[in-house]
């Protein structure tokens, strides 16, 4: 005989189990929430903007080929600008206690397609330190790049700033609550359907007729509310207990 789940069925399932549901969605956002804001550090972004062109003549025409031309040099410009040659002399100039590979990891580099503009991105616990190291990397490679390429119009579009009130760009606590609690929700409506397909205990006459397939022809209720036996004594008996030799009513 195959079983078959009704939407009713579903429903019921979830209306049983919404405790547990609603508990583990309440942990979760909890735990999210204490992450974000007591455990995880605060990450601020700073950005900058350079312009890179190829050297020119006067006789030399700014055509589209010239521009294409550096369009398909940025990506070797975004890789110079990660690179040990650029990031040693940042540090150096910096005084910081890192790697050249520990401050690769905190700077990005891109560019919009069909741009001549490389954005210099750097993420670091620091607001202030994030401007500093990406202001410094362009100020670097402006310097250095005529020297390891045919590259002498570097130019810095905008330099980064800290605001009065710069505010962290991660964690986000929350987007990441708004994930806990999507979260939190699957694993409980995942948990609940789990622990009653677990569940192979009889519960109605519905689930016994199903699962031996006899008709039901008695129930037996629970009784409730049935009076207890009284067991307050009669004191005209108890108070007088004949002694040896003597009948009642003497």
């Amino acid at each position: 005989m195959e079983e078959t789940i009704s939407l009713r069925d579903l429903f019921s399932v979830l209306r049983k189990r919404l405790w547990l549901i609603v508990l583990i969605t309440i942990i979760a956002a909890t735990a999210s929430g204490v992450i974000s804001f007591f455990v995880l550090t605060p990450v601020y972004e700073s950005k900058t903007q350079i312009l890179v062109n190829q050297a020119k003549s006067d006789e030399q025409l700014y055509n589209t080929q010239t521009v294409q031309t550096n369009v398909q040099l940025i990506n070797t410009y975004n890789d110079i600008i990660t690179s040990p040659a650029i990031l040693d002399k940042v540090i150096k100039d910096l005084k910081l206690d890192i790697s050249a590979q520990s401050l690769s990891s905190k700077i990005q580099v891109t560019s919009a397609q069909n741009s001549q503009v490389a954005e210099i991105v750097v993420q670091d616990t620091s607001a202030k330190r994030s401007a500093q190291i990406a202001n410094t990397t362009a100020s670097v490679f402006q310097k250095q790049v005529p020297k390891l390429m045919n590259v002498d119009n570097v130019k810095v579009l905008s330099k980064a700033t800290v605001g009065e009130s710069a505010s962290p760009v991660k964690p986000q606590p929350l987007l990441n609550i708004a994930i806990a609690v999507v979260v939190g929700l699957m694993v409980g409506i995942g948990l609940s359907f789990l622990l009653e397909y677990l569940d192979n205990t009889l519960k109605t006459e519905q689930d016994i007729e199903n699962i031996l397939e006899l008709p039901v022809i008695g129930v037996v209720t629970n009784i409730k509310d049935v009076p207890k036996p009284s067991n307050v004594s009669r004191p005209d008996v108890a108070a007088r207990v004949p002694q040896r030799g003597e009948t009642y009513g003497s």
